[in-house]
């Protein structure tokens, strides 16, 4: 099945890729590899702002972060032309906007890991980091980089 038919079957629509708000690019492509910017959790097209062990729960956090992966997929789609030609997720990482104390940063970050096994399969399959930090731009609750290989 091509990841295309896995995101109209998950009832998946891949936004378009959004402009940098600072002095970045979107992506950068070297050889086979992509690395994809920093993502912001959003929700209805705002950033998702909170803390997590605050404002917002672990479970919320899992959302937001499968929100981030949801763009972070489009921005993909962008950079590669085709979803199809990625062979391998490489790498996430992910910063949680973490209350002291908070320690569930792992499975916020399950939100992104489990969707993007679920739409690439076995190729979906990465490492990942995640860590719990003081503040993420706009006071988002959820930011994600992404490196992928590409045929």
């Amino acid at each position: 099945m091509s990841v295309y038919d896995k995101l109209k079957q998950l009832d998946i629509v891949l936004p378009p890729l959004t402009a940098p708000v600072a002095a970045f690019v979107p992506f950068v492509r070297t050889g086979n590899l992509l690395f994809l910017s920093g993502h912001l959790a959003k929700r209805a097209g705002k950033p998702w702002v909170g803390q997590l062990g605050v404002q917002i729960t672990t479970a919320d956090g899992k959302q937001a972060a499968r929100n981030a992966a949801i763009d972070l997929i489009g921005t993909l789609h962008a950079a590669a032309g085709n979803l199809d030609t990625v062979s391998r997720i490489v790498k996430l990482m992910i910063l949680v906007n973490s209350a002291p104390g908070y320690t569930e940063q792992h499975l916020v970050a399950n939100g992104a890991s489990e969707l993007l096994v679920e739409v690439f399969g076995d190729a979906g399959a990465h490492a990942r980091t995640s860590y719990g930090v003081a503040q993420i731009p706009f006071g988002s609750c959820v930011e994600i980089d992404l490196i992928a290989e590409v045929k």
